[in-house]
């Protein structure tokens, strides 16, 4: 069974694990998980390809910035303002986000049109790499819920350290 399907197949005990894991990973300081997280990111984007899920993008809004848009809209030929008209919303966090779950700039392959021009927030997706790990810790257990490489890097993480 590949990784996607496990993950598919994850039960409510496996959240409840995940769930214990990372509020202690939350209150480490220990920068050699950064590292091991960043192994372990490697490891298993070697065995998962993005485009044969793609779930991030069919329903995680990304939060933008002006950056974003600018560039976004600039690789679409459109003004910032109209790119803001048409693709953007502000959420309940007062963050400028993608205005529909999937993106509108998913495409049926599961490639992103805009993928040169994408988000800060989709470039940096899953925030399990870069030795970055623990500074986006509260993030994991959500995006364990969404992205089957965020469940496969806790697991192997759990594995490792207990």
């Amino acid at each position: 069974m590949d990784l996607i399907e496990i993950w598919k197949n994850r039960t409510k005990e496996d959240y409840t694990a995940n769930k214990k894991f990372v509020a202690k990973l939350a209150k480490s300081k220990d920068k050699k998980l950064n590292a091991l997280a960043n192994d372990l990111h490697e490891e298993v984007f070697e065995e998962i390809d993005c485009l044969d899920c793609a779930n991030c993008c069919k329903i995680i809004p990304p939060i933008l910035n002006e950056t974003d848009v600018k560039r976004a809209a600039k690789f679409l030929g459109l003004k910032p303002t109209v790119f803001k008209e048409r693709y953007v919303r502000i959420d309940e966090d007062q963050d400028m986000v993608i205005n529909n779950s999937p993106c509108p700039f998913l495409e049926s392959d599961n490639k992103c049109e805009i993928y040169e021009a994408r988000p800060k927030a989709c470039r940096e997706y899953p925030h399990t790499d870069n030795y970055e790990f623990l500074k986006h810790a509260r993030l994991h257990l959500p995006n364990s819920e969404h992205c089957p490489a965020v469940f496969h890097i806790l697991k192997r993480m759990k594995d490792v350290i207990s």
